[in-house]
């Protein structure tokens, strides 16, 4: 599995290349028109959530004008509630509100990530792993998935080299589809296998292949906790499809050791922020 590392320098060119959107061709002409007075102001939290992205907003702030002083009053990762002030930013007003935006949308969608994967991380126990998914923004994969650890979930594989993932696509090429299992054991090479099935005569055509997962893809509970009990001394399993916050519990309670969930990253509500002068 490749290791997500969020360095300061690559923060720092996200920002910039978010700035250059923002701000090209001719800068906030708006701003501009204010004076150069310098102005003490509050990022606030109007919602409960877990708090993400501080040092994107701190970068931020620092390539526009590195005068700007940027007081980080809650650490990254933590529960916050409505009306907590994350951070302080003091300086130029006029550069203060040239990097507004970027700031609050780096912040606004890396805790809206982390938060609801935490909801679905406190409706399970610690025996289940909640699991992201390749179903991110293009060219944010990094971010996201940054996030979804923030929140106390864990990371799938980043890209398609990392694992072996036989899907019902792949399946559905050949009629034997064991043979694909057969090819990818010899490829293996220290990476994981993972095959998807959609129901348990699949799983007795492959039970006893040297693979590493079985992924249930919408399964009904009855079904996956059945699926699950042949399995379980042979490989790691994971269920998917259709997860929700209602049905998470009960889809952990068949005994599966992850649950992987696309809408953590694909259908997020960014947590609300401001800055208040």
């Amino acid at each position: 599995m490749s290791k997500i590392q969020l360095s300061k320098n690559f923060i720092r060119n996200i920002c910039k290349l978010a700035l250059n959107e923002d701000l090209y061709p001719s800068g906030d002409i708006t701003s501009n028109l204010l004076k150069s007075n310098t102005k003490k102001v509050k990022l606030i939290s109007n919602q409960s959530g877990v708090i993400g992205g501080i040092e994107f907003a701190k970068q931020t702030f620092k390539l526009i004008d590195k005068k700007i002083k940027f007081l980080v009053k809650k650490k990254e990762g933590s529960l916050v509630k409505k009306g907590d002030v994350i951070a302080t930013i003091e300086g130029n007003i006029k550069n203060i509100l040239i990097g507004e935006r970027v700031a609050l949308n780096f912040i606004s969608h890396i805790s809206g990530i982390a938060t609801k994967t935490n909801q679905f991380v406190k409706k399970v126990s610690k025996k289940t792993k909640i699991c992201c998914t390749r179903k991110t923004i293009p060219n944010l994969r990094v971010i996201q998935k940054y996030a979804v650890k923030l929140g106390g979930g864990t990371n799938h594989r980043f890209n398609l080299s990392d694992e072996f993932l036989i899907k019902d696509n792949h399946i559905g090429t050949t009629k034997n589809f064991e043979e694909i299992i057969i090819k990818a054991i010899r490829q293996k090479k220290g990476r994981k296998i993972t095959v998807e099935i959609d129901n348990l005569n699949q799983l007795k055509k492959i039970k006893g292949l040297k693979f590493d997962r079985v992924l249930f893809d919408n399964m009904k509970p009855k079904i996956l906790k059945t699926g699950v009990k042949l399995v379980k001394n042979l490989y790691e399993t994971e269920a998917s499809g259709g997860v929700t916050l209602k049905n998470v519990k009960k889809i952990a309670a068949t005994g599966v050791d992850r649950i992987s969930i696309g809408s953590i990253t694909h259908s997020l509500n960014a947590v609300d922020l401001k800055l208040e002068i």
